[in-house]
């Protein structure tokens, strides 16, 4: 992809839309909206890299209630003709479908590569890679399981999304509770990840959300990780210019 002189690519992760409630997260879901209502002038393509919703499920005809604002603005978007990708994370590990069918948004369930004016980028959530995560990852399998996935259907929406939404809260593994410390670079297993990665294959830069921690740590002399943070306490967000890839917080002058 060619990044035109004057427009960006931008990346944001981790809105977490509905929690703890929907009525807390309403003010959140404004300012994100006002954000892609700002960008959409000089915007090449929009990434979002996973947990947009602290729970999503798509049922055969039912999709979780609420998000309008949202839903519609990346509508918006698309129509205009702004390419926009959306990578699952591992709170909304269960589309199936509505974002491509309805809002012309491919969905990734796996990091990709991807190249803008010939800068490579690794781009994904970042749920269960790396070394760690071990009981996340064991947990991972049995959510992303067809037949698990066929049994939850069963339950009826009411209930199914009540369920869902009790344990990402309660449970650490997947509500993030534990994201919120820098571990130091020996400890951070995205970065162990990243450089693994660069033993078989150079990559400029390696973007991820999940850790909910805004991060840019130099990986070696020309590759550098990158970690989105969130729209919970930082409202950071990446924007690449066509030639460097920074952090910015929303509401920097």
């Amino acid at each position: 992809m060619t990044v035109p002189n004057g427009k960006n690519v931008y990346f944001a992760s981790d809105n977490h839309l509905g929690a703890p409630t929907m009525a807390e997260s309403k003010p959140r879901e404004k300012k994100f909206v006002a954000w892609l209502d700002e960008i959409k002038e000089d915007a090449a393509a929009i990434f979002l890299l996973g947990d947009l919703f602290d729970f999503w499920f798509e049922y055969k005809t039912v999709v979780p209630k609420g998000f309008t604002r949202t839903l519609g603005k990346l509508a918006e978007l698309t129509d205009a003709g702004i390419p926009i990708y959306y990578f699952v994370g591992n709170h909304d590990l269960w589309m199936d479908g509505y974002f491509e069918e309805e809002l012309n948004i491919p969905v990734f369930h796996e990091p990709q590569q991807f190249m803008f004016n010939n800068t490579t980028f690794f781009i994904g959530h970042g749920d269960g890679l790396g070394p760690f995560d071990k009981g996340y990852k064991r947990m991972k399998k049995v959510f992303t399981n067809p037949v698990s996935k066929w049994f939850y259907r069963w339950l009826h929406p009411d209930l199914g999304v009540a369920l869902a939404q009790y344990f990402s809260v309660k449970n650490k593994a997947i509500s993030g509770d534990e994201d919120v410390q820098f571990l130091g670079e020996d400890k951070e297993w995205l970065v162990q990840y990243a450089k693994r990665k660069l033993e078989t294959k150079h990559f400029d830069y390696f973007v991820f959300g999940h850790r909910h921690l805004p991060m840019t740590i130099p990986l070696n002399d020309i590759s550098t990780y990158i970690n989105l943070g969130d729209w919970i306490g930082y409202y950071t967000y990446g924007i690449f210019d066509g030639k460097q890839l920074r952090l910015e917080k929303l509401g920097k002058d």
